[in-house]
């Protein structure tokens, strides 16, 4: 078997593992189970999980798990309890410690008082505070990536399986640029129909056989908010762009997606360390 084969069929069996893992979050994830997904033993496949991704196969149950846990307690009414279980606890105290150590805050203390807090409506209907935007005029961008059908929330599978791709195939460069496109609006369309595609940037020279796609991000301005913290919050930075900052400035919206840009990796550091840049285009 020749390098080329032997990465092709790695990177068959790792986007299996990746869309099991996604579609198993509420289940027991036995790791000799994800091993034997890959058709390869214990020993060597938690080596090369960890060699692509760069964390355990562990790390990233446990990460998606409380990723979803943190939008559950944002956008949903459902009890910490109930969270707690379908998040794999077996308790509440345990999901407590937990969560705490990875946002900061308890669970039910994140519901009220989390950094998605600070957009929402004071008593008197406004904002509680302003945030910095910038404008920004851009070039059009090369992109490729995978497509996402579901919730946006979900949109990590989609990444999983880009770089994935990207490194057996020796495309992943260090100076990539992390990028989500968002075509439809999560307040109008159902979840399970939200299309989404989680991109790089590559030149047109590189080839975007399936699973890959070709796709550009228009050139011109955008309105540019940084936000920090955890990808559940970003709803209502969306809300607070559209309802606050848009009307106050006077500007019209262009024919264009809006895209996200994210400026770290949530496998490398806390929720509440996360960078990302939300792009909203003006005419």
């Amino acid at each position: 078997m020749n390098d080329e084969t032997a990465w092709a069929l790695y990177e068959t069996r790792l986007r299996r593992v990746s869309a099991y893992i996604h579609e198993h979050l509420d289940e027991e994830l036995d790791m000799e189970r994800l091993a034997e997904i890959a058709c390869m033993s214990s020993y060597h496949w938690h080596r090369i999980y960890r060699a692509i991704y760069g964390e355990t196969a562990a790390a990233t149950v446990k990460r998606l798990r409380l990723h979803r846990a943190a939008g559950d307690l944002v956008n949903t009414d459902l009890a910490v309890n109930d969270i707690a279980k379908r998040s794999g606890y077996p308790n509440l105290q345990s999901f407590n410690r937990i969560f705490k150590s990875v946002y900061g805050m308890p669970p039910a203390r994140y519901r009220n008082e989390g950094s998605h807090t600070i957009f929402e409506p004071s008593t008197q209907g406004r904002i509680k505070l302003m945030f910095d935007v910038t404008l920004r005029t851009i070039p059009s961008l090369s992109l490729i990536g995978v497509s996402h059908t579901g919730p946006y929330m979900q949109i990590g599978q989609a990444f999983e399986i880009l770089f994935g791709t990207l490194y057996a195939r020796s495309l992943a460069r260090p100076d990539m640029r992390m990028i989500g496109v968002y075509l439809d609006d999560p307040d109008v369309v159902p979840a399970e129909k939200l299309r989404s595609y989680a991109c790089v940037n590559a030149s047109e020279e590189v080839a975007a056989n399936a699973p890959l796609e070709r796709r550009t991000v228009d050139g011109g301005e955008y309105a540019v908010l940084r936000h920090k913290g955890p990808y559940a919050d970003m709803y209502k930075a969306y809300q607070w762009l559209y309802a606050e900052w848009l009307p106050a400035s006077g500007r019209q919206l262009r024919d264009a997606v809006m895209f996200e840009e994210y400026l770290n990796n949530p496998r490398d550091v806390q929720p509440t360390e996360l960078l990302t840049e939300i792009y909203m285009p003006l005419q």
